[in-house]
């Protein structure tokens, strides 16, 4: 991503959202296993846990959409862009990233028009719960909203470095990772929990001192 305040703030963004979903997960991994419990001991059951897990699914995935795109975190094919020209290959990244961009246009398009049918018609899911179904589907919406910004956002700046024949600061941000850039964010996450890990350890023995 290109280096300015756009970009931080779109890279905060997505973390935050990243993380309220991670929480989440762990909340719905709890009452998950409370179901469980109580089903199988109490014959009891928390009505609307398996409905719930169906919006989460829904809308972790929308929203792990962005961030797995400015991570680079996209599968891509690259057996063969390699062996290119770097100008051939500036031009498939481009290519690559507007269609994304373009793809996820529509996408929001059509989430658009189910949330705005949803609430014209104040629909509710057929549940015990009765969910008003505008609720989980503007969760949703808004994950698909940030990931088409981002989209949008990467590939104006992608054909903007096309046409000015920066091919390799293109090839650098939106070209697949290479090896070295694989083991170059492997090592450095590892990096940050074994810094993160000693300082906790250096805290807790300053407190006990």
């Amino acid at each position: 991503m290109p280096d300015n305040i756009f970009s931080r703030v779109l890279t905060r963004l997505v973390d935050s959202l990243v993380l309220i979903v991670g929480w989440w997960l762990v909340a719905l991994s709890i009452l998950t296993c409370v179901e469980m419990v109580t089903r199988k001991l109490f014959s009891f059951s928390l009505q609307g846990i398996d409905e719930v897990g169906g919006y989460t699914l829904a809308i972790c995935a929308s929203i792990g959409y962005s961030y797995t795109l400015i991570t680079r975190g996209h599968t891509r094919i690259d057996f063969m862009i390699g062996k290119l020209p770097a100008r051939a290959r500036a031009a498939l990244n481009c290519f690559a990233i507007v269609t994304l961009a373009a793809m996820a246009l529509f996408c929001i398009s059509r989430a658009w028009v189910v949330l705005s049918e949803s609430i014209e018609f104040q629909s509710r899911a057929t549940t015990p719960l009765q969910t008003p179904m505008w609720i989980p589907q503007s969760a949703w919406f808004i994950g698909w909203s940030v990931f088409t910004l981002a989209c949008v956002y990467l590939a104006v700046h992608a054909f903007f470095l096309l046409v000015k024949g920066q091919d390799e600061a293109l090839n650098k941000a939106y070209g697949p990772q290479t090896l070295e850039e694989e083991i170059e964010s492997e090592a450095g996450e590892v990096m940050e929990q074994v810094r993160m890990q000693n300082a906790a350890e250096l805290s807790g023995k300053g407190a006990g001192a």
